[in-house]
């Protein structure tokens, strides 16, 4: 039986690269990943030759799996293209983001949550690396890809059983 490792791990890495194309970025999360997750499924079932059922800890586990990797090399190309460019998206929308809270949240809460926002921009200007922003946005990440991971890993369980099924009547 070949390793459950390798093909999250393909998938994850898969569903990181898309996810920083402009355009697919912003169905990443919701299509991408659960797809991705899916796909890590049948291509495990295909590497074992297997067409048993898949059970539900194995979608639960690939989901999981997908997620993390995902998150994990979403991260890394993000500090990597941050560090080469020296700006990101976060650099970039910060003006816009600042002036459209500035009526939502009373201004002395707003004012110390955008100094922190501005220092790391500046550290991503100057430095092209900003440890919080990197935490920042691996826990993100992680949390997004992970909860979409799961759902996928469980939607591609079921696709990939019931497929299974009526292939065997």
């Amino acid at each position: 039986m070949k390793s459950k490792y390798i093909s999250p791990l393909v998938c994850g890495f898969t569903a990181s690269v898309l996810t920083i194309v402009p355009g697919l970025k912003e169905i990443g999360c919701c299509l991408i990943i659960p797809f991705a997750a899916g796909f890590s499924l049948f291509l495990f079932q295909k590497a074992n030759n297997n067409n048993e059922k898949i059970s539900v800890k194995d979608g639960l586990f690939f989901g999981l799996m997908t997620g993390i990797f995902s998150a994990v090399f979403s991260t890394a190309l993000e500090i990597l293209f941050t560090g080469i460019f020296h700006t990101n998206e976060f650099v970039k929308s910060l003006p816009q983001v600042e002036a459209m809270f500035k009526s939502f949240a009373p201004q002395i809460l707003l004012d110390q949550v955008f100094q922190m926002y501005k220092n790391m921009a500046k550290e991503i200007r100057t430095n092209g690396f900003s440890l919080i922003y990197t935490i920042y946005f691996f826990a993100a990440t992680s949390i997004t890809s992970v909860i979409f991971g799961l759902i996928g890993g469980l939607l591609g369980m079921a696709f990939i059983n019931r497929r299974n099924l009526n292939s065997d009547k």
